[in-house]
């Protein structure tokens, strides 16, 4: 009859999900159940009879034993987060709870300990921290990780690259992020924003020039072009660009050459151009400003950074990026948004995109004092400024993407809270989000009745 009992506790152990082992007084494993030998990759017959400490050889074994504390306190402990070794030395994060064994009569012969791999659970938080932090870039909508997606798949590749945007899309940091990721990366980077230098100084600041060949020179200079040899250069504003400018750029993306100004000496340079603009050029071709052969040699590969109307989903991740950036900078301790508040931030229409959002939360900023912004510490064009409905066109394939896409948030909202217990906090680090955005999307999904 005990032989039946033993065998009936070993299928009911071996039918958990959760790894479990039990352990007598003198901390030796009596028992291991199949979710322990899956998740630790050890067999029980190579455990059995041996100490836990062995086994595992984890830092808690030695300074804080949740088995020892519980034999001596009597009282279980449950969800503590700590990590468990194989053999190999393979770290393994889990969340366990231990409670006391005791025999018939009540006294105390040992230990048991479940545990739970929480390695998937790092992995989620890792990817969400890089896909919506993509080298300074933040943002998890569909568009801006296809923009990601784009920029490595390219990483290899010399080509041209044209980045079109409204202003304050963050152009600049497109740009910062294909040069990072290029196998140029170690190369010189050099910038120019087109706009800012007259016509008639363009050219030297590009090509250099030497001594004499205007008035000002009075000694030979080295342009842009030469300090990015081998590297990459930005041309940001690419649109305000003469024409005449135009044919000596066309010239360095065919031929790889140029000439100082002033000077007739034809110079070989070896340099990726990403150019940048806030106007559409095929507007600017058909005005006669913009010339077809250069724009087809730029549009290589051609990216398009959506407006922040068309993402609103990704403000809560930039309010608390710039939440975080703007702590650090002043010294303040705040560090979250009320509803209010966001509700104002994401029904703003932001025309000037991404730099306007980061200028209201640095006005916020200096206005609060408490660890909390609120609505009333806005800038007034954003509380009192006629909401825009503001979408993205969208066809009727693409609604139902966005509806499936609701979904799965929720799903992974759900599972992720489940796998918590329901921590808000824990949860909201693991996902990615602020406290304040989880609350608002658990009430949207209904989640909050399940809470209780």
């Amino acid at each position: 009859m005990k032989i039946r009992n033993k065998k009936l506790n070993e299928v009911i152990l071996d039918s958990l999900g959760e790894g479990l082992f039990t352990v007598d007084q003198e901390f030796r494993i009596r028992t291991f159940n199949r979710a322990a030998e899956k998740i630790l990759g050890i067999k029980r017959d190579q455990v059995l009879g041996d100490f836990c400490k062995n086994v595992f050889q984890a830092s808690r074994c030695l300074e804080e034993c949740p088995i020892r504390k519980v034999l001596e306190t009597g009282q279980n402990m449950f969800d503590l987060e700590g990590e468990l070794h194989d053999r190999s030395g393979r770290r393994i994060p889990v969340k366990l709870n231990a409670a006391v064994l005791k025999d018939e009569s009540g006294e105390p012969i040992g230990g048991v300990v479940s545990f739970r791999d929480m390695s998937h659970l790092e992995e989620i938080q890792r990817n969400l921290l890089t896909r919506s932090n993509f080298h300074g870039i933040i943002g998890q909508h569909k568009s801006m990780q296809e923009i990601y997606n784009l920029i490595e798949e390219v990483s290899d590749s010399d080509s041209s690259v044209l980045i079109q945007g409204e202003s304050g899309t963050g152009k600049e940091m497109i740009a910062n992020a294909i040069q990072k990721t290029s196998r140029r990366k170690d190369k010189p980077f050099i910038k120019v924003n087109c706009s800012v230098f007259p016509p008639d100084l363009l050219a030297s600041e590009l090509f250099g020039h030497v001594k004499g060949a205007f008035t000002d020179a009075v000694k030979d200079r080295v342009g842009r072009f030469e300090l990015a040899d081998g590297g990459t250069i930005f041309l940001d504003e690419i649109a305000e660009m003469p024409l005449q400018m135009q044919v000596q750029l066309l010239r360095v993306l065919q031929e790889g050459t140029f000439e100082r100004v002033g000077e007739s000496i034809t110079r070989k340079v070896n340099v990726r151009i990403i150019a940048a603009t806030n106007k559409d050029l095929r507007k600017e071709m058909l005005a006669g400003r913009f010339r077809e052969d250069l724009f087809y040699r730029l549009n290589v590969i051609p990216i398009h950074v959506p407006p922040l109307r068309y993402r609103k989903s990704d403000i809560p991740h930039l309010v608390q990026y710039f939440i975080q950036k703007y702590s650090l900078l002043t010294g303040k301790k705040i560090k979250e948004i009320d509803d209010e508040a966001m509700d104002l931030l994401i029904a703003y229409d932001w025309p000037g995109n991404v730099r306007e959002l980061e200028n209201t939360i640095e006005y916020a900023f200096a206005r609060t004092r408490s660890d909390i912004i609120h609505a009333s510490k806005l800038p007034p064009n954003v509380r009192l400024r006629p909401q825009c409905e503001c979408e993205e066109p969208r066809k009727q394939t693409d609604q139902i993407q966005t509806a499936n896409e609701s979904v799965s948030e929720f799903q992974r909202i759900q599972s992720t809270l489940e796998k918590v217990h329901w921590n808000r906090s824990k949860a909201a680090q693991i996902l990615g989000m602020g406290r304040t955005t989880l609350w608002r999307k658990m009430r949207q999904y209904g989640l909050l009745q399940e809470e209780k």
